[in-house]
């Protein structure tokens, strides 16, 4: 994919597309869907750029896009870059997402990019519209899914690869979401490196995506790779994935799909939710990379997944995995692609990496052993250094913070230039993530913010979470795992909040809680001071659906005023 670096942007990238070469197909059931060619897609852009420069939008600008997932909001986000615009999507309302931390998100959202245009689509809630936070010279503009008009000849801009492109936000719940303002230099840069390390291949790879347009695993890897690379993409709305899992499966089957991005959680998701009588209607065999992205990686997830549609054609070496993040575009590192093995796992001393904060191989039948597994190597044009808490580089198996450097790292958060002095330090990124480097693999263990110290070991939430989901009746990735200081214990202790499946099973609560107690004592010997069931739909969601730690830890306390919070030991972020 070395064409990539012959593009000065991101436009002159699409435009060199192929006109007659599918892009978008917009699936919404068997009877159901859309597709546009380049040519449409480019033609539409226009129309809707020539809309947007009449309502004043002009070069630098930055305009806000609340539009359902579709290919209408994709064409719009187009439209605006073709002007010299900055645009950046935000998560569009829905059942799923909690109202109040879904308006506070969008006033503090709105009010930080300062925005020339809103954009929102005929559908958007009315009661919202006080919550979109309008400086004195912001349009607000409705536009309906199939907007048309003419077209007037748009200006000449050089679009110069050091021009902002667009600004994409952390998946959150607040309106602390930090916007990640990204060049178009950058951007490609990104590309061009994730194209070569996937072996992309214009001729014959489709991707299939229901990830949401404002995270960026859906914008960049299902959006702008796609658009440079000029690949054909197949998009599901991400509700109605999450409602129907199974159409995923529909999908790559018809439209042979060979690339695609999920966190780790679908792949248990979607096994578990397709009846096991159904699989063989399937065929997987088109796919040759499915990425584990967005959380730390887990063997055992991508094992059932394996295990479940190996049948239907599904290689095991086709499941990937990578670490990936807004802040450098997207990827950091990626596994091999091609290879027939699965991500490395290794297996640790559990009670060395608690005590000691480093990994000691162990056979995997050690006894007191904990796995981890490997988010790949580092991209080209990117370092990783792992530090401790006083920035000096540790050795390797060593716990510390993920710093990064490299050609696709932004330079700082869109109006927060206090937040970005404290985020890149002499030129390295600051993640907050915990990882460390083994065999030049990357392996994230999880966020600094959320590690436990209990009796003086370190112990990350994750772990026990993926222990307390394993409970058949505790929802997939609706555990939550915090620690409540003690003042008379002078530590932490552990609590637990998970979602059962069904609100009937909240009957049988003694029952599952000692269950989940010997579970989380046999998997890592240690014990939790109270697990509290909840019914479905009660753990608080980010915009990219996962849970919540940060937001519900406050409703937890709100709801369980024994829990002390003011004892709660104060963590740095």
């Amino acid at each position: 994919m070395g064409a990539v670096s012959g593009y000065t942007n991101l436009i002159e990238a699409l435009e060199a597309a192929p006109a007659d070469r599918d892009f978008v197909t917009q699936w919404v059931d068997e009877d159901e869907r859309e597709t546009v060619s380049f040519g449409e897609f480019r033609r539409r852009a226009r129309a809707l750029a020539t809309m947007f420069r009449e309502h004043g939008l002009g070069d630098g600008d930055t305009v806000v896009l609340l539009m359902p997932q579709a290919i209408s909001a994709m064409i719009a986000f187009a439209g605006a870059m073709m002007l010299g615009a900055v645009p950046a999507f935000l998560a569009y309302p829905n059942f799923k997402i909690e109202p109040s931390k879904y308006r506070a998100g969008l006033a503090g959202v709105t009010a930080n990019l300062n925005a020339k245009l809103v954009v929102i689509d005929e559908a958007f809630p009315d009661e919202l519209l006080g919550h979109i936070a309008l400086a004195e010279q912001t349009k607000l503009l409705r536009v309906s899914e199939r907007e048309s008009g003419g077209m007037q000849a748009l200006p000449a801009l050089v679009h110069s690869p050091g021009a902002l492109a667009f600004i994409q936000h952390s998946a959150g719940t607040t309106g602390l979401q930090k916007g990640v303002a990204l060049t178009h230099g950058s951007v490609l840069r990104q590309i061009e490196h994730l194209a070569s390390a996937l072996k992309i291949d214009r001729e014959s790879d489709r991707i299939y995506s229901w990830l949401p347009l404002y995270h960026d695993m859906g914008l960049i890897a299902c959006f702008m790779l796609p658009m440079v690379c000029h690949l054909p993409v197949v998009m599901q709305s991400p509700l109605d994935w999450v409602m129907q899992p199974e159409t995923m499966l529909q999908v790559i089957t018809e439209l042979k799909c060979t690339l695609g991005w999920m966190p780790n959680f679908a792949f248990q998701f979607v096994p578990r939710r397709t009846p096991a009588n159904r699989w063989e209607q399937y065929d997987l065999s088109s796919v040759r990379a499915l990425v584990n992205c967005s959380e730390p990686v887990r063997s055992s997830s991508m094992r059932e997944f394996v295990q479940a549609f190996s049948a239907i054609g599904l290689k095991p070496g086709s499941l990937q995995s990578c670490y990936a993040m807004a802040e450098n575009v997207f990827a950091v590192t990626q596994t091999e692609v091609g290879r027939t093995e699965a991500p490395t796992e290794i297996f640790a001393d559990s009670q060395v990496f608690r005590s000691e904060h480093r990994v000691q191989i162990v056979e995997e039948a050690a006894a007191g052993k904990i796995s981890f597994t490997s988010s790949g190597r580092v991209l080209p044009g990117s370092e990783v250094r792992i530090v401790d808490d006083t920035g000096a580089p540790v050795g390797a198996a060593y716990i510390g913070e993920i710093l990064i450097k490299g050609d696709s790292l932004f330079e700082g958060y869109y109006n927060q230039p206090k937040l970005s002095a404290v985020a890149i330090v002499d030129g390295w990124y600051r993640s907050g993530d915990l990882g460390f480097l083994f065999n030049n693999e990357l392996y994230v263990v999880g966020r600094k913010k959320d590690l436990l110290i209990v009796g003086g070991e370190n112990l990350y939430p994750q772990d026990i979470e993926a222990i307390v989901e394993t409970h058949p009746a505790i929802h997939d990735g609706r555990a939550i795992a915090i620690g409540v200081y003690d003042p008379d214990l002078g530590t932490e202790e552990i609590v637990i909040a998970a979602e059962v499946e069904r609100e009937e099973l909240l009957d049988d609560r003694e029952k599952i809680e000692q269950e989940i107690r010997g579970l989380v004592v046999a998997g890592l010997g240690i014990a939790v001071r109270k697990i509290l069931l909840k019914p479905p739909k009660w753990i608080v969601k980010s915009t990219a659906g996962k849970a919540a730690r940060s937001a519900t830890r406050e409703k937890l306390f709100l709801e369980h005023r024994e829990l002390n919070p003011e004892n709660e030991r104060r963590k740095s972020a």
